[in-house]
Formats: C-alpha cells, structure tokens, sequence
C-alpha cells in the first residue's frame, strides 16, 4: 500500500471482524453474519475479499459458529475457531469451540484435533506444517501442536497454571506467558523437547519475602451420582496443628468457565490472612469434556449450586482445620448469581459478596444484552409454556425472605451483560427483610472490577466484610490487605457512596 486515503471494502448491515491478510497480499479473509435477521440468529461464517475490485467469496455456509481465521503461511489453507452445533444467541461460550482447518477454496472442511474440550485461537507454526492452540484441561489452560500431516495432537506446555498467549518461531521454537501456582503470568521460552526457560521475573520485588499459599486439587461425587467434580483448595498460612482457619468459596463466573491451579492474587491475599479458599469446577464448566459443560442447561441455580455446596462438605470433611462457623462466598458475574441464590437456601455462609450476579432471571432476561440466554439455556421463550414461572422459581429474589447471610452486592454501573438493576433489586429487599447488606456501585465498570483502583479497593471492601463476620483476629506474619489505606473509612451498613 502506498498510502491515500482509506477505501471501504464491505457495505451492508453487517458486523465484520477478525480479518487476516493472504500471504500474496490478493485477499481478505473475515467473518460477517450475513442471514436476513442477524439479530435473532448469530451465525458468523467465513468470507474471503478480493482486494483489487472489492468481490466477496463464500468459504463457509454452516448452522455452526467460526470466527479467528489465519491464513497458512503458503495460502493454500485456512484454521479458525468453530463450534459443532448450531448456535443462534449473542452468549457464543454455550458449546466448546474447536480447531478446524479448511483448504483456501473452502473445500475439505474437518475438525484438525479430536479433543473434547475448549480449544482457543489457532496459530500456524512458521513452517506452515503444523498448528498451534490451547485448550482448557483440569482448571488448566495448556498449548497444543497438531501436525497438518495428522497424527495425535501433543501438549507442548503442559505445566500446572494456565497459558495466555504465544508466539510461535522457526524450529518449533515457542515464547510464552504461563501463569504457575506461585506466580502471575510470566515470558518462558520453551519447545523442540528444552526445558522451558523463564525469561522474566516481574514479581520478584512483590513477592520478595513473602510466602505462596500452595494450591491443592481434590474430587468429590456429586449429589446425583453423575459427575466426578473437581475442587482447588487454596490453603491458609500461618497454620498450626491446633489452628482453625476460616473458609471463602470462591464461584468462577460463566457458568462455561473454569478455575485452576494458575495463580489467583485475590485468594493469596486471603491465605496471608489466615483464610483458606474454595474453588469448585460446578457442571457446566469447562475443561471436563462438553457433555458436563452441558449438563448445566435448564437447570440454572440448581444441581450446579448443589456442586458447590457438597464441595464445601467435602472439604471440611477432609481438612478438620476449616472453621465451620466463619465460612463465606462470594463470585462473579455466575459466580454471584450463585453467591446469591445459595444464601437463600441455606445459613451455612456467615458473609456473602455476590458481583455483577443475576438476581431475577425474569428481569434479567428482559434488560441485558444477552436478551436470547434463557431461550438458549432453557430451550424456548421465557413467554412459552410455563418457563416465566420456572425463571421465577430459579430467581434468588423469590427467596429473599429466607436470606440471614450479611451480603455485600458489589456492582458495575455500566454493566450491559446484568444490568446493575439485578442489584438494585436484591438491595431493596434485602433491606426490607431486615438483613444486614452494604451496596457498592463503581462508576465507568462494566461486567467486573477492572480499573486499579476499584480493584484494590474491592479487596480492601471484602476483606473488611468478610472479616466483620468472622470476627477473625489475623494469625502472627500474616501479610495485611494490598496497599491498604488506613485512613479509608471503615464499611457503612448502609448504601455506599461512589
């Protein structure tokens, strides 16, 4: 290009996106939604752009999702990220995606690996013979390398923790971002059979003379003999062999998600005080094989919530040192649905933080975004047949008179995925029962806490919370909360300000 001023190349009531250039340079390959409603139906396909003259080729027409092609180095093929099944929401994390490769002319469409869980974006190795990927494993996020020839797919960074991005060099060379059980994500270099090099060590100031919490996993049956389920334990420091220690569950959002052994600031801060922490892989995460990530469809707030409540039975069952009387729970997004629908079904949990969760189904299906999620989760229309009444039967707010668990609702202001009126709902009636709940709003937050700022003053808030209710005097050596500020006042009971 030799500058000028910008052509557009597609017109039309369409959202384009995740383009990559031909290797000649002659073509545009994209992904563009093009049936007569793209609202109601959200299916991306393949497309492929000549430059010199603007026309437009088909590579795919399927009922399937595909997005994130890259084209391979000698352009006479395609990978990209697809599903298996049909798929007409905006929620796109129903079903695993999967690696699949097609030639440049759209023809010989298949699956490049047959793993049965979540694979990510697809990279070609610089030789063009072989394809890169992760794929979410047991709470981990592993690399993958397939061969264009075939064969079996080969974990190439297969550590415990959880890789973010690579790059992939000639010779199979790999760099890499892998977050372990005792550190945040950090550069390695690795591949060709070496042993992986760790190239940076950003951390080493933060981390100097204190001590990481270790991340254990263990498995329980669930409540109807179906599931295997899979728990990490994060335990406390400062134990003795008579100390007894509070325990934070901890709910990964989604429900198609997934927590691990990857290293977690918010729980190492917790273990510095004394607290151990829970993280359960509910149905309907990922990383256990599609047919449990399914197993979560029409049965929102139900056996997933049962999941976490034998998770947590399991646990102290198995670690005596687990106080039974200072537990909490507290997640996002999913995670604080479930926060919230589990304190209206048991007083187990002395304090609860739900974030950005869903509290009236019904409400929520009707002000968010993703307005087809119930209609995807449960099969049809929340106006027919008697799903309204089963929303409403699942709605933490059904239940609220039952709630006795102090609550802390922390909550985005800009939030599109649950609107923040999820909160505003639960607030008010859980003032009017009569239950202890302090609301945070942050200005400018979408779905989560993102900003510094608001992300070391969540902390601060919930440990404060937490600790109100534990009533918990800190074990000797135990680090205190990040960059407190001592000044900061102390939580209201009442509705906090911005």
């Amino acid at each position: 290009m030799s500058g000028g001023a910008p052509r557009q190349l597609t017109s039309g009531d369409h959202s384009e996106h995740s383009i990559d250039w031909s290797p000649g340079g002659d073509e545009i390959v994209f992904v563009s939604n093009r049936e007569a409603n793209e609202d109601q139906f959200f299916n991306y396909d393949l497309f492929a752009l000549k430059v010199s003259d603007g026309s437009i080729r088909r590579l795919i027409a399927t009922e399937n999702i595909e997005y994130r092609p890259q084209w391979a180095p000698d352009g006479s093929k395609l990978v990209y990220q697809g599903c298996k099944r049909g798929l007409t929401d905006l929620e796109t994390t129903m079903e695993d995606t999967h690696v699949w490769a097609i030639n440049g002319d759209g023809t010989n469409r298949r699956e490049l690996a047959a793993i049965d869980n979540r694979q990510g974006e697809p990279h070609w190795s610089p030789e063009g013979d072989a394809v890169y990927f992760t794929v979410q494993e047991r709470g981990n996020v592993r690399l993958y390398r397939m061969r264009i020839a075939g064969g079996k797919p080969e974990a190439v960074v297969a550590e415990p923790g959880s890789v973010s991005s690579f790059s992939i060099g000639r010779g199979g060379v790999i760099a890499y971002v892998l977050s372990t059980p005792s550190d945040s994500g950090q550069l390695y270099l690795g591949g060709n059979g070496a042993a992986p090099r760790k190239l940076t060590d950003l951390n080493a100031d933060l981390f100097r003379g204190k001590e990481i919490a270790p991340v254990e996993s263990f498995t329980f049956v669930s409540n109807d003999n179906k599931w295997e389920v899979e728990a990490f334990l994060t335990k406390p420091l400062g134990a003795t062999l008579t100390s007894k220690h509070p325990l934070v569950v901890v709910i990964h959002g989604g429900p198609h998600g997934q927590q691990g052994p990857a290293f977690n600031f918010k729980n190492q801060v917790y273990a510095g005080r004394g607290w151990a922490t829970l993280m359960i892989n509910y149905r309907g995460s990922t990383g256990y094989g599609q047919a449990f990530a399914d197993a979560v469809f029409g049965d929102q707030n139900g056996n997933e919530g049962q999941d976490v409540l034998y998770g947590v039975s399991a646990a102290m069952r198995r670690n005596l040192w687990i106080d039974r009387d200072r537990i909490g729970v507290e997640g996002v997004s999913y995670g604080g649905q479930l926060s919230a629908w589990l304190i209206t079904q048991t007083r187990l949990f002395k304090s609860a933080i739900p974030t950005a969760a869903i509290i009236n189904l019904v409400s929520y299906n009707y002000t968010t975004y993703y307005n087809q999620y119930e209609q995807m989760t449960f099969g049809i229309f929340p106006h027919q047949g008697t799903l309204m009444d089963t929303l409403w039967e699942r709605s933490a707010l059904r239940y609220v008179g039952r709630v006795a668990t102090p609550t802390l609702l922390v909550h985005g202001e800009n939030d599109n995925d649950v609107p923040i009126s999820e909160a505003e709902q639960f607030f008010v009636a859980l003032k009017d029962v009569g239950v202890e709940t302090v609301f945070v709003r942050y200005p400018r937050e979408g779905h989560g806490v993102r900003e510094p700022k608001h992300v070391v003053d969540w902390i601060n808030r919930s440990i404060e919370w937490h600790e109100s209710h534990f009533e918990l005097t800190t074990p000797a050596g135990a680090r205190s909360a990040p960059d407190a500020d001592p000044a900061k006042p102390r939580l209201q009971r009442e509705n906090s300000p911005h």
